[in-house]
């Protein structure tokens, strides 16, 4: 009997150092980020939502577009630099042409958001980014979502027409 209590004191004592390991290494800080494309997918319907709530048609998704998005992320992720202009001083109109796309409207970009809800959002509060957004005349959208080598979401949404 003496043995058996042993043992649940043992267990009692070391239930409550095990809870709070568990809790030390489950921060939201270290959470495994959401994948790139789950980004960029969540990206392209809540601006399709935000389009079709101020009457503006849905935007197609243009893989040329997507590769101009992810290189200019890719870009920004790499050098730290948030802007407009990407790798040799390109802007997006030279990004989208050089990916094959020939009618280029305007671009987003935003860095360190968790979620694509929380990039979209942040982009409808901003008058620019959210008249580009519902620009009816814009039919098509690539969305690029890149991380740089610390963790931080770096965010391009290029539009065409």
């Amino acid at each position: 009997m003496r043995s058996l209590f042993r043992r649940l004191a043992l267990v009692a004592a070391l239930a409550p150092a095990a809870a709070l390991g568990a809790t030390l290494f489950a921060t939201p800080a270290e959470a495994a980020p959401v994948s790139e494309s789950t980004l960029q997918a969540d990206i392209v319907r809540l601006t399709n939502v935000q389009r079709a709530a101020h009457g503006c048609g849905a935007l197609k998704v243009d893989s040329r577009l997507v590769t101009a998005a992810r290189g200019h992320s890719a870009h920004m992720a790499q050098t730290g630099a948030f802007s407009h202009t990407g790798k040799g001083g390109s802007n997006f109109v030279a990004r989208e042409k050089a990916a094959g796309y020939t009618k280029p409207s305007a671009e987003n970009i935003a860095w360190g958001y968790r979620s694509g809800k929380d990039v979209v959002t942040a982009w409808m509060k901003s008058p620019g980014h959210r008249a580009n957004i519902l620009n009816c005349k814009s039919k098509t959208v690539g969305v690029g979502a890149v991380y740089s080598k610390g963790g931080a979401p770096y965010y391009t949404q290029d539009f065409g027409y």
